[in-house]
């Protein structure tokens, strides 16, 4: 909030105005129970290089993956970020998530946000993308509510292997939507397909599958969905960008709906947020898309221009007609991706992606080696991996930790079946020399 100083006579000519005797006669309707007397217990005010030196004292405490090699990933990664980035997108042309709804005066933010669509749609292989959502979770949730919409059917399969927060999210929303959600099992770290046909039938809107997945496994989304068309439900396949320079496009390969969360490209991890949710889909099912959308046109002199367009949503239609009701987008944060795609290029992206692929694969291979792990899954892989240990995750990553090292995740967290199961994360910033000192370490050596 704005600091905003007023003097004494200015605070009175204000109450004089409105016919207030004082600031206290504008809480004059707060019980007495309810008002606060005396100070707040509040240390006293510090000196403004006293306060700066007990932030960063407290700032200290922090584990940060700047100063120490990071192989934790669960839907959060450390990919390498261009400064740049940073400084283009702090213009403060940019600065804002807000929506541009004078775009005589905000066509550089427009265009911005079309060439962001375009990228999606490029790497998702779909024909029409949204000007972001909030973040991953939210973005399956609203492509399962759209599925509904579409199909005028109510009940959902998703699989175990999604993100556990993208399935809470899901959970959340279809409870006050009337919608089921069924979970689907896994089975040697993709979707038991068993598990699917079974649940398969004509009351089925949508299948939602992620690759890679949670465990960071790839799943044969061209047989999914040809199930999920089987019973006349949309197939929606939830993905990471980066990892799409170097995988088929789910559009291609039979994909109705393409979310997932943007953070690996162009986002820092922000302490798990904020981030944003990407959302690519067909033009058949483009007017039941939440959000909105910039379209490119030709202004009366024949000049391009850019323009917000297809937005159903409650702020522009009737309430109960509105698909969604999002509203402000994460926009800044997907004006850094698109900041980041064109920097790096369809090359720069594919390496970066190779490399994580690539050094994840040696990582898993060395923890094998050493006798102390062994393989969850056998399938292939990107850029995370999921290994057994005798020895509890917790006290793998304490150990790590004393060494400057942030380890991977427990998987029992949230898989109780998944006792000991260690989700390890391997991006292309991890060096050979981190990875070996990772095995080590972990090993126990």
């Amino acid at each position: 909030m704005r600091y905003i100083p007023n003097t004494d006579d200015q605070r009175s000519e204000m109450l004089r105005t409105i016919g207030a005797g004082s600031v206290d006669d504008l809480f004059s309707d707060l019980p007495a129970s309810a008002v606060l007397e005396g100070k707040l217990d509040l240390p006293e005010p510090m000196s403004e290089m006293g306060l700066m030196k007990h932030l960063n004292e407290l700032a200290g405490r922090n584990v940060d993956a700047c100063s120490q090699a990071c192989f934790l990933g669960a839907g959060v990664y450390d990919h390498f970020l261009p400064l740049v980035v940073d400084h283009l997108i702090s213009r403060q042309e940019f600065t804002t998530s807000y929506t541009p709804y004078q775009p005589e005066i905000s066509q550089g933010t427009l265009q911005a946000i079309f060439e962001y669509q375009s990228m999606v749609c490029s790497l998702t292989g779909m024909e029409v993308a949204n000007a972001s959502m909030y973040d991953g979770a939210t973005s399956i949730a609203e492509a399962a509510f759209m599925a509904c919409a579409s199909t005028k059917r109510n009940v959902v399969l998703v699989a175990r292997s999604v993100h556990p927060h993208g399935r809470a999210v899901l959970e959340t929303y279809a409870s006050l939507k009337g919608v089921t959600v069924k979970e689907i099992g896994y089975s040697d770290g993709t979707l038991d397909m068993g598990d699917l046909k079974g649940n398969l039938s004509d009351e089925v809107a949508a299948v939602i599958v992620q690759s890679p997945n949670f465990f960071g496994s790839l799943e044969d989304l061209k047989a999914l969905a040809d199930e999920a068309h089987g019973v006349k439900a949309l197939f929606i396949a939830v993905s990471d960008l980066l990892a799409l320079s170097v995988l088929e496009a789910p559009g291609r390969l039979g994909a109705d709906v393409v979310v997932g969360d943007g953070q690996s490209v162009g986002n820092a991890m922000n302490f798990g947020g904020p981030h944003f949710g990407f959302f690519a889909t067909t033009q058949k099912l483009m007017r039941k898309m939440p959000g909105r959308i910039v379209g490119e046109t030709l202004d009366r002199n024949g000049k391009k221009c850019y323009v917000l367009t297809l937005q159903a949503r409650e702020q522009h239609i009737r309430r109960e007609k509105a698909s969604s009701n999002i509203c402000s987008n994460h926009s800044l944060n997907a004006l850094a991706s698109a900041v980041h795609l064109s920097l790096m290029g369809l090359s720069g992206m594919k390496e970066a992606a190779n490399q994580s692929l690539l050094k994840a694969a040696y990582g898993k291979e060395r923890l094998i080696e050493t006798g102390s792990f062994r393989s969850a899954f056998d399938g292939p892989f990107f850029r995370e991996f999921v290994v057994f240990s005798d020895e509890a995750p917790r006290s793998i990553n304490e150990r790590l930790l004393s060494e400057g090292m942030i380890g991977g995740y427990d998987l029992s967290n949230d898989y109780p079946e998944l006792e000991n199961a260690w989700l390890v994360a391997v991006t292309e910033k991890r060096t050979k020399d981190e990875i070996d000192r990772f095995v080590s370490v972990a090993r126990g050596e």
